[in-house]
């Protein structure tokens, strides 16, 4: 997401695509409840490697073309455990610590140690899924990298303070080392360590007690969707906008793949297997909302050769369609919250 947030909090850095780039900034959001609720942003790094991506770092840049994987190693689980790698090695067993059960699909998690959040993720896919992050270095986890199959959920603890990017790979396979490749959202590893993987993929943001005691979180699909997504907080004392099937007040969680445009759509195997941004195909400044289209009167996604921010918005109407598109996509919770992020569509 490239330029997405705007309030009284402290920069951080974000990734972009090319350069250790020049940062953007942005400003405020106003929120229910009489509190100013708001974030900033600022920067692009480099190739979006190794850089802690904030729940308003909005890229515009474009993505490289994935590699293809081989054939996907995923196999039935033979016990309701999702947390073990498809070639599972020392490497993958340590990332693949939390288990998995369809029936704790809805369940919320016990609360965390105080510092601590609970985040579970949920697979309501018919299709097996690898979930992973690029870590806040100055606040690691365990584990950067899982596999969750069909039903699947799994559970795992962050340090507040968590600011990062977290999305789902599609098709992958993976050696014994833990090395191999993914249809969608490819990092190159099981584990994905601080690599950004490869757009496009739909992302859940996050930035943990980030300002005046909240956290800030969301959904983008700035940088093209592969798979539907919402994220539902619990344990804290704001209310959550999306109910626990994926819908707010402006409506439900669709899969933007189903009704993505020809000219946005990325094919393999004879099927969509994502959606890609204006920006990621056509790489200009006016569909990047950069150089003379990066204020924001210039950025206009109606005048796009393809207006990609209403593809996505009518998918998913709580989710960051554009860079600009803060007004409806900022979410926050305050008192050490817990998070569910779900991939799937609303019944």
């Amino acid at each position: 997401m490239a330029g997405h947030r705007r309030a009284p909090r402290p920069p951080r850095p974000v990734r972009g695509q090319v350069g250790l780039a020049a940062a953007v900034l942005l400003t405020c959001l106003a929120v229910v409840t009489g509190v100013l609720m708001a974030q900033a942003r600022t920067g692009t790094p480099s190739g979006g490697q190794n850089v802690a991506g904030p729940p308003s770092a909005h890229s515009t840049a474009t993505a490289d073309t994935p590699r293809l994987p081989g054939p996907s190693s995923a196999t039935t689980p033979s016990s309701p455990r999702a947390t073990s790698s498809p070639s599972p090695t020392p490497d993958v067993r340590k990332s693949s610590a939390a288990t998995a059960s369809p029936s704790r699909a809805g369940r919320q998690p016990t609360a965390a140690l105080p510092g601590k959040r609970t985040v579970t993720l949920v697979n309501r896919l018919d299709q097996t899924i690898w979930p992973a992050i690029a870590a806040d270095p100055k606040h690691p986890v365990e584990a950067t990298g899982w596999v969750l199959r069909p039903g699947a959920s799994l559970s795992f603890t962050v340090p507040d303070q968590w600011d990062v990017r977290l999305w789902a790979r599609t098709g992958c396979s993976f050696d014994a080392a833990g090395n191999g490749h993914c249809l969608t959202g490819d990092c190159g590893r099981f584990q994905c360590g601080s690599t950004w993987g490869e757009f496009p993929s739909t992302l859940a943001e996050f930035n943990l007690n980030a300002w005046n005691g909240m956290d800030f979180y969301d959904v983008s699909l700035v940088e093209g969707n592969n798979l539907p997504m919402w994220i539902n907080s619990y344990g804290g004392s704001s209310h959550d906008k999306i109910d626990a099937n994926g819908c707010s007040a402006a409506g439900c969680a669709r899969d933007a793949n189903a009704s993505c445009p020809t000219k946005l759509q990325r094919v393999r195997g004879g099927r969509v297997v994502a959606c890609l941004s204006a920006c990621l195909v056509f790489k200009t400044d006016q569909t990047c909302c950069t150089g003379a289209y990066a204020a924001r009167p210039k950025c206009v996604p109606s005048s796009w050769p393809v207006d990609s921010a209403a593809v996505f918005k009518k998918a998913e109407p709580f989710a960051y369609s554009y860079v600009n598109d803060d007004a409806t996509s900022v979410l926050t919770c305050s008192g050490e919250c817990g998070y569910r992020v779900t991939w799937g569509v609303s019944p």
